[in-house]
């Protein structure tokens, strides 16, 4: 089993089962993030999803997988993408120029990665950073005391400047994503034609729906 996990197999599995989990992940937090629109005024149905986030259990759990998930998927990115770059150093054969093969995210899954790691810093920072060890707003919501997580998100969106980070960084993800999602389950063996082209059409939609769902939200408190 060690032997497996530590092949170029093995890491492209794993980072491509961490990238499923976070695939997940990303519609449940979308969903989420939607219930601000229900409510933009006191954020009564944000304050209440995310308080249910923050204190239930089953997420006290999955909160440190959740982390592990994008550990893994950063570290084994990297790996396969340093073993990529060496294994075209050391070829003896001539290089093949895939821009007619491949797409540009596929080409530069790495650097989108990158930007997409620097995005999700500044979001912790400002976001959960503040929640865990700041002193964030609180509100009473149905006599029950809570963080203010509508304030806090709300106050973040109508800086532009944050707006324009947080915007730019989900398009990038959506690159990333464009290419990840069939990736993912080709590495799983849906390899086939009819599979990766269903999958493409499958990834197309969810990447349009997570950019463009995580992206109307800080569009409306900036503009309204």
């Amino acid at each position: 089993m060690k032997g497996f996990l530590s092949s170029s197999i093995g890491k492209k599995l794993l980072m491509s089962l961490s990238g499923l989990f976070l695939i997940v992940f990303l519609l449940v937090h979308l969903g989420v993030n939607l219930t601000m629109l229900f409510d933009p005024i006191d954020g009564t149905v944000y304050n209440k999803a995310a308080n249910f986030m923050g204190t239930n259990p089953i997420m006290k759990v999955m909160e440190p997988l959740l982390a592990l998930g994008f550990f893994l998927h950063i570290l084994y990115g990297i790996i396969v993408q340093l073993n990529n770059w060496k294994a075209r150093g050391s070829s003896k054969y001539a290089v093949v120029d895939q821009k007619d093969s491949s797409t540009w995210a596929s080409r530069n899954m790495i650097w989108l990665g990158v930007f997409v790691f620097t995005f999700l810093i500044v979001h912790i920072i400002n976001y959960y950073a503040v929640l865990k060890f700041g002193q964030p707003p609180s509100t009473h919501v149905d006599g029950v005391e809570m963080h203010n997580t509508f304030k806090l998100v709300s106050d973040l969106f109508e800086i532009w400047w944050y707006d324009l980070i947080y915007i730019i960084g989900f398009i990038a993800l959506g690159l990333h994503l464009h290419h990840a999602f069939w990736s993912a389950f080709q590495t799983l063996g849906l390899n086939n034609k009819i599979w990766r082209r269903r999958l493409e059409i499958i990834g197309d939609i969810y990447t349009i729906v997570v950019v463009a769902g995580f992206t109307i939200i800080p569009l409306y408190f900036l503009i309204f």
